[in-house]
């Protein structure tokens, strides 16, 4: 197993404007080496790099048309192939030959995606090479000085080149600013799932998935944790691509069982564990935030929403799993919030009682749900192990071979099913949303 590069300490990244710049000429640094290491040249990207075709448009599902009319507003021509306007707008764009990587200029702001804690996120095109790109601008306060997150988020990037894992081309440090470029991702599985109500396809669920654990797999094979998976953090290109993205909380875990902060984790997907205040937590965290993410996907809802606070959250889990007693979770007296007394005894339910469309499934998909949702930590199962796991055996053979930068879409025969729902093409609908699982099963 392979470790990662250590993280640099808060008080690197947090003195005088002097020390300041120097720790930003280090980090461009090291940004310079990853590019170099990624084989991103200063002048040309290949359009492979990039996850293109060689001058071949791809052709774009409904979904990802519909959703994008929704989400984003632009003052541009629009047509009914071509809907955002960005086929024409990247024909007339006339890339500048001459620039370079990490200069503010090299891009241009086309619109803005949303807004965050501490970032601002637009969509924007390169005057390199006229590629679409999400600019993350990062805005600093003389006070403050750069966030530790975007530090970590650096830091750690850098290092990763996989299929499943955001690709960071470039980074622009100003005195107002400092921006992380990103390759452009269409949507994320939040607003996927927004558009497709009631349950995904069993078939896209599997994808999905697959392509989660797998990314998964790689950032724990180096040490990493994420500590941060919810469903808006989880990138969709037009292809069905899922991509881990939002590395701001993510860790490198060198040493086993380090302490860490027990603040992590949007609450929904926060293990039990971790609500109860443990700081002891192993890669097992994210694959409670995986699994939770597989029932959201099956279910058409959260599972385990909720909404008050961490009592109510661990509230919904129990109903689940069961109030957890020495017995049954050696230790569990030991964690600071934890109170039994809080709640009325009740035993462990079977996923299918409480998700009923896991009734509709084979019984695989439900055992794979219950693996990555067990109380125990150290009980769960693996990413790499998941990935093994009988769920996968209906997809293709050649994807539990493929190199770690190779997209599950290069393989032959590999797509995503049209949804049952769609809420913006009510004509698309199927009159059984369970229609299409007669292909998959």
């Amino acid at each position: 197993m392979g470790h990662s590069e250590s993280l640099p300490s808060y008080q690197q990244f947090h003195q005088g404007p002097a020390e300041e710049a120097d720790s930003m000429q280090n980090l461009r640094h090291a940004a310079s080496e990853a590019f170099q290491r990624l084989g991103l040249k200063q002048r040309h990207l290949g359009y492979e790099e990039l996850g293109e075709l060689d001058g071949v448009e791809k052709p774009q599902p409904h979904w990802f048309h519909t959703l994008q009319v929704r989400r984003l507003r632009v003052q541009r021509g629009r047509s009914n192939s071509d809907p955002m306007g960005g086929k024409s707008f990247q024909q007339e764009f006339q890339w500048k030959t001459g620039l370079q990587f990490g200069n503010a200029t090299s891009y241009l702001n086309l619109e803005k995606l949303g807004e965050g804690t501490y970032a601002t996120v637009y969509k924007g095109i390169s005057r390199i090479n006229g590629h679409l790109v999400a600019l993350k601008v990062i805005h600093m306060k003389t006070e403050e000085g750069i966030p530790f997150t975007a530090i970590r988020e650096a830091s750690l990037l850098k290092g990763l080149k996989h299929a499943n894992i955001v690709l960071l081309h470039d980074i622009i440090h100003t005195r107002e600013s400092l921006t992380f470029v990103f390759e452009y991702m269409q949507t994320d599985l939040a607003q996927y799932m927004i558009q497709h109500p009631g349950g995904l396809h069993s078939y896209n669920t599997r994808l999905f998935m697959f392509q989660l654990l797998r990314g998964l797999s790689y950032i724990h094979s180096r040490r990493i944790l994420h500590r941060d998976l919810k469903p808006q953090n989880l990138l969709i290109s037009y292809l069905g691509e899922l991509k881990l993205a939002d590395f701001g909380l993510a860790r490198s875990k060198s040493i086993p069982c380090q302490t860490y902060s027990a603040e992590v984790v949007t609450l929904w997907y926060r293990p039990p564990d971790v609500l109860m205040g443990s700081t002891d937590y192993s890669t097992a965290l994210d694959i409670w935030g995986a699994g939770c993410i597989f029932i959201e996907m099956l279910q058409g809802s959260p599972a385990f929403p909720g909404v008050a606070d961490v009592f109510e959250q661990l509230l919904k889990i129990w109903t689940v799993l069961g109030v957890p007693t020495e017995e049954s979770w050696p230790g569990v007296s030991d964690l600071p919030n934890y109170k039994p007394e809080w709640f009325l005894p009740c035993k462990p339910r079977q996923f299918r009682d409480v998700w009923k469309r896991l009734a509709q499934l084979p019984y695989k998909t439900e055992d794979l749900a219950q693996q990555m949702l067990m109380m125990i930590p150290k009980d769960r199962i693996s990413a790499q192990d998941a990935l093994l796991h009988p769920y996968f055996n209906t997809l293709p053979p050649p994807l539990m071979h493929l190199r770690d930068t190779v997209s599950i879409f290069k393989v032959p025969g590999v797509r995503l099913e049209a949804e049952a729902r769609d809420i913006f093409s009510p004509g698309r609908r199927m009159k059984s949303p369970l229609a299409p699982l007669a292909k998959c099963w």
